[in-house]
């Protein structure tokens, strides 16, 4: 289930809650550019015992796109065989795709800021959302995050 809410401060995120626990879950916020050729944002991860955040993730106007593999995924709701995934450029989000028996999809994502400095950290959780119309309004909800089409 993903949630575009703008709060109580006018900034615009989305959350993506497990449909199977919803503890479990994502956040994008805090959206911000310095020029036309990224957008920088935070992601948060949580979970039971669980709670991580990378405050500067930064998607490049040349990247592949979030938006177009979330997309590639809710197209594909009658499923596929094997892991998908994607990754920023700087390598600290990452996010990787299966498909489970009854139109689940299982999004794992992953935070790994500075993956070559030592003493470096990372953190994963996995939501499952159904194939269809969840996994269209997910792809929906970040594009127009992405796009600050909230504002």
């Amino acid at each position: 289930m993903t949630t575009p809410d703008v709060g109580t401060d006018d900034e615009a995120t989305v959350t993506i809650r497990c449909q199977d626990n919803s503890s479990v879950g994502v956040t994008f916020c805090d959206r911000f550019n310095f020029d036309a050729d990224s957008v920088h944002y935070a992601v948060e991860l949580r979970a039971p015992g669980l709670t991580a955040r990378v405050n500067e993730v930064v998607a490049w106007i040349w990247d592949s796109d979030l938006t177009v593999f979330l997309e590639e995924l809710a197209a594909d709701y009658r499923g596929w065989e094997g892991e998908r995934s994607w990754q920023t450029n700087d390598l600290d989000l990452a996010v990787s795709a299966v498909f489970r028996s009854g139109g689940h999809v299982g999004l794992t994502w992953a935070l790994r800021p500075w993956p070559q400095a030592a003493g470096g950290w990372g953190a994963s959780v996995t939501t499952w959302l159904e194939a269809g119309e969840q996994m269209t309004s997910l792809a929906a909800d970040v594009r127009a995050f992405l796009a600050e089409e909230y504002q």
